[in-house]
């Protein structure tokens, strides 16, 4: 475990951090890090090292295992043998895993395990996707279609594992309750432990004749495809939930649900501000001067636009309702133009002469500087 960073550092975090902060700093680096948008050599390790993290921190069993005893809480390879230097520690006594470990310290101080066990059906767990889209499609929403690998449930035994109802039994070591008490003799005296029914893995059930289709699994493995809906007006970060997508249940409850987080493409042209568009336009001196008319872009398409006279550099012109429809509340943004000013490089004779013309005009008024553009440093 020595090449292991600690979790909280991986994210970026204390160890006081709420499950708000930890969701945020997972989403954060996850983005910044993920293959399909960071082409760098080391972003796949990083990645695995921040999918592991959150797997962790938000998960507030495996969370309190961690801060409790490091990796050694929830490593499955390192077991309990890698705490605290008791090598061997986890075949000792035969007990299984760490938490049966604990589990027997209770049972031994009081006689007897309170511990129970949900044997019932239990959704699954959620899956996290992401997917990259085009900035008009972001603006005018689409139809994605992706290719997933999913265990649905056995339709014939509708998740049960067994042939018919009738084949299916509680179990006779357990008694249905999915849980075994043992006893035994260690240096700490008689110990007392709790531990998942070696018969029937803690289901609390028995199946005499198995499902011919799933072959007792109680669920098939498909490859997919799913269409995704994406609506228009979507943000870079926002998620869409496919439900039952998700990683399968236990004990024939329903499937967990499919998260897909989005991320936006930049465009050439325009930029979104909240639901605001804005967009560069470049103009000419005498333009911008004498005022004009100019066909701008919008994500509509093409409108014309009435530049005023007199227009100055980085000055904003709103082209009201020509920004993105809020998904959520249907509001409509503006599109917002930012003059450019174009000084040309080079000139004709024709517009030298012009220019030259134009500035002896202005001498001839024998204003100060600040007279002459006193406008501009207000």
């Amino acid at each position: 475990m020595a090449d292991k960073r600690d979790y909280y550092e991986v994210l970026g975090l204390s160890k006081s951090a709420t499950d708000t902060e930890i969701k945020k700093a997972y989403r954060t680096l996850a983005k910044k890090y993920h293959p399909d948008l960071n082409k760098s050599a080391d972003a796949p390790e990083k990645f695995k090292e921040v999918q592991e993290a959150y797997e962790v921190l938000s998960d507030p069993q495996k969370k309190s295992l961690y801060d409790q005893y490091g990796f050694a809480g929830v490593d499955p390879q390192q077991g309990a043998g890698g705490y605290g230097g008791f090598e061997g520690f986890s075949n000792f006594g035969g007990f299984g895993d760490l938490n049966d470990i604990f589990e027997s310290f209770m049972g031994g101080m009081g006689g007897s395990s309170r511990h129970t066990r949900n044997t019932g059906p239990r959704k699954g767990d959620d899956r996290l996707v992401t997917m990259q889209i085009d900035f008009m499609e972001a603006i005018h929403g689409t139809t994605k279609t992706i290719n997933l690998s999913v265990d649905e449930q056995c339709p014939d035994c509708l998740g049960s594992g067994a042939r018919s109802k009738d084949d299916i039994k509680i179990c006779d070591t357990c008694h249905g309750t999915g849980r075994v008490l043992r006893q035994q003799q260690t240096m700490f005296g008689m110990m007392q432990s709790e531990s998942a029914c070696p018969e029937c893995h803690g289901t609390g059930k028995k199946i005499t004749k198995f499902c011919s289709k799933c072959k007792g699994k109680g669920y098939l493995t498909k490859k997919i495809a799913v269409d995704v809906t994406i609506p228009a007006g979507i943000q870079s970060g926002q998620q869409l939930r496919i439900a039952g997508k998700g990683e399968r249940s236990t004990n024939g409850g329903p499937n967990g649900d499919l998260y897909v987080e989005i991320y936006v493409r930049d465009d050439k042209n325009f930029v979104r501000d909240g639901n605001d568009i804005l967009i560069e336009v470049p103009l000419s001196i005498a333009d911008a001067t004498l005022g004009c008319t100019v066909d701008v872009p919008t994500v509509y398409g093409d409108v014309s636009l009435n530049i005023p006279a007199g227009t100055q550099p980085g000055q904003k012109l709103r082209l009201r309702s020509k920004g993105v429809k809020d998904p959520r509340t249907g509001m409509q943004g503006d599109q917002y133009v930012i003059v450019k000013i174009i000084i040309p490089s080079s000139v004709s004779r024709e517009e030298k002469q012009l220019y030259e013309q134009l500035r002896d005009i202005e001498k001839k008024q024998k204003k100060s500087v600040f007279e002459k553009f006193k406008k501009a440093f207000k």
